[in-house]
């Protein structure tokens, strides 16, 4: 027998239940059923709920691997981010720093330039500008160099002076530069006037380990000077212009076993931290013109002067 008449169909001992189309019509139908009665009447909302409430649990303990490792990644994001800012704002924090302090700077020294070009208006000599490079190399003097020599004019012995007094003196000139002896200098003294009593003085140059100042010297001990007087040059050494300010007195001590004064004054110029001075021209020495010879007198009959032939002598 051929195999295409055979009979493929089940027999019917095995034939149970209604047919697998059947079963797609009947649940297709109760599908839409349940579709439309849920859009209209609701009625699937409590079943979803309680299985809402039956798979949180399940949900959440899903989720937490997920949830934990892009927190991990937040934070690591976070934790570069903020290095980041926190290293462009330290980089940004030390510009401003370095910007405060040339600020700071320039003001403090556009204010000495103002208080420098206020002391050149008070004085009728005229003046040059200076800077001060740099202090002496020798330890045991008090010198600094500033950057005006011969080619600006500078001559030896002009008077420095900075916007609060008298600096010091230019006691060498080279051709760009000049070297210039403080007025604490040991080998440095100073004709000074005492503002409020009138007199005159010589104060010297006194560097010690307790600071560097002046001394007033040889000063009788019933002299009229008390602690906080003004001290100004007096003009009389032709070198200084009179009226500029020196120092002030800091101390007085009189002592009984000897007959002067010890008078310690602080200087008022920057002797520690000039940068910008003056250099004045020197004043000259002011001494009175000699006086002319009177008219029909003659040297003789003085001692050592010349004999000469008088009138009727044989000569």
């Amino acid at each position: 027998m051929p195999l295409g008449t055979l009979d493929r169909t089940p027999p019917p001992f095995f034939k149970q239940g209604p047919s697998a189309l059947s079963k797609l019509v009947v649940f297709s139908a109760l599908a839409l059923f349940l579709m439309v009665a849920d859009i209209r009447f609701k009625v699937a909302r409590p079943v979803r709920a309680a299985l809402a409430t039956a798979l949180y649990p399940v949900q959440w303990l899903v989720l937490q691997p997920v949830q934990a490792a892009g927190q991990a990644g937040s934070y690591f994001t976070s934790l570069h981010q903020a290095q980041k800012s926190e290293g462009e704002a330290l980089q940004r924090l030390a510009a401003q720093a370095v910007r405060v302090q040339q600020m700071e700077q320039l003001t403090l020294e556009n204010q000495r330039l103002r208080e420098l070009l206020t002391m050149r208006e008070r004085i009728s000599t005229p003046a040059t500008g200076a800077q001060v490079l740099y202090d002496a190399a020798d330890p045991y003097s008090r010198k600094v160099v500033i950057d005006r020599g011969q080619t600006q004019g500078i001559a030896a012995g002009a008077p420095v002076i900075d916007e609060s007094g008298v600096l010091g003196q230019v006691t060498r000139v080279y051709p760009l530069v000049s070297e210039v002896t403080l007025l604490i200098d040991r080998d440095q003294a100073i004709p000074v006037l005492n503002a409020r009593t009138g007199v005159r003085s010589v104060a010297y140059g006194q560097p010690s380990a307790s600071g560097d100042g002046l001394e007033l010297r040889y000063t009788l001990a019933n002299a009229d000077i008390n602690e906080g007087d003004l001290l100004t040059t007096s003009g009389v050494d032709g070198v200084y212009p009179p009226g500029l300010p020196v120092a002030r007195v800091l101390q007085v001590e009189r002592r009984a076993e000897s007959s002067f004064t010890r008078i310690r004054c602080e200087p008022l110029a920057r002797v520690q931290g000039a940068l910008h001075v003056l250099v004045l021209a020197p004043v000259g020495p002011s001494l009175p013109p000699s006086p002319a010879p009177e008219p029909g007198s003659t040297q003789a009959g003085k001692p050592g002067a010349p004999s000469g032939n008088k009138p009727g002598s044989e000569p």
